[in-house]
């Protein structure tokens, strides 16, 4: 499987990234055959969060790599500083005590690639560039990123960090996919644009997307007709997104591939580096997103794609 390289990251990370946000130990069977699925296609990366299945994700991740003892072979991907009942919490005490908690979890000494579940535009970026480099420093976090960051923030943070020598932060993560979200899956979640996707192509910060596969949208369960879904309709059912389908659908044909296989070839084919969270619940959705990490998409065919192009 193809990789992307991070700064401080001690090996290459796989362009296909595991979500886990439904891992807890009550399904460790189901955690274990689907990790053991993933690394067995190349995959060493794995997404997680303070907050994912009220912490029993990062237990469960723990427990895998402990008794697999692979730690040192897989890249852990956690974020914290996500709002709670008390509010923000992107502060130096918030972030400390979570990335304590998290590292216990995880049964390890060290996260390979940290990020900011959201953002607290009321604290000077500047503070929180402090705050990560310290962690950076004392050896906890290899890299740190934004999770649902503005371009403008992490403009910001890259340059207070060049100005004072310190890391910057160094990939985002935000939702890219063929078909643009119209509103936000959830409050606050930031999703790539035209804009956003120039600033990316400007400044070739890597993105790792959540929801690269737009939720399902392109599986070919879903018609412009069927309204079932009502996130689904709220968020992507628009004439151009219908269209990105059929183009899709249109590519696939000609290439041997799936509808939803050109959607995820997509996202990993823009011209700075990219990798997709991916959530395969069985072998063959697995083997699906393997094969679409092997098709290659021109930039022509991107553009055409994303309608930027007739």
């Amino acid at each position: 499987m193809k990789q992307i390289k991070l700064p401080g990251v001690k090996q290459g990370i796989s362009q296909l990234i595991m979500g886990s946000d439904y891992f807890a130990p009550e399904v460790y069977e189901l955690v274990c055959a689907n990790l053991d699925a993933f690394t067995a296609i190349g995959g060493n990366t794995i997404d997680s969060a303070f907050i994912y299945a009220g912490g029993k994700s990062e237990q469960a991740i723990g427990m895998w790599m402990e008794e697999r003892k692979n730690r040192e072979s897989i890249n852990v991907w956690t974020k914290g500083g996500h709002p709670n009942h008390l509010g923000p919490q992107v502060n130096k005490q918030s972030i400390y005590n979570e990335l304590m908690i998290s590292l216990e979890r995880l049964r390890t000494d060290y996260i390979d690639l940290y990020a900011l579940h959201r953002d607290d535009t009321n604290v000077p970026v500047g503070e929180i560039v402090e705050i990560l480099n310290e962690h950076i420093e004392a050896g906890r976090i290899r890299t740190f990123g934004g999770s649902n960051w503005t371009t403008a923030r992490l403009q910001e943070a890259n340059e207070y960090a060049a100005a004072h020598g310190l890391r910057g932060f160094e990939f985002s993560s935000p939702n890219l996919s063929l078909a643009k979200a119209q509103e936000p899956y959830w409050a606050d979640c930031i999703s790539v644009d035209e804009e956003i996707l120039g600033w990316h192509e400007r400044t070739e910060l890597p993105l790792l997307s959540w929801s690269a596969q737009a939720r399902g949208f392109f599986t070919g369960r879903f018609t412009a007709e069927d309204r079932t879904d009502a996130d689904l309709v709220r968020v992507f059912y628009n004439d151009d997104n219908w269209e990105r389908y059929r183009r899709a659908e249109q590519l696939g044909k000609e290439k041997g591939f799936s509808t939803i296989q050109i959607a995820l070839a997509y996202v990993l084919s823009q011209s700075f580096q990219t990798a997709a969270i991916i959530g395969p619940r069985n072998e063959a959705e697995m083997k699906s997103c393997l094969e679409a990490t092997t098709i290659t998409l021109t930039p022509e065919e991107v553009k055409w794609l994303d309608l930027r192009t007739r």
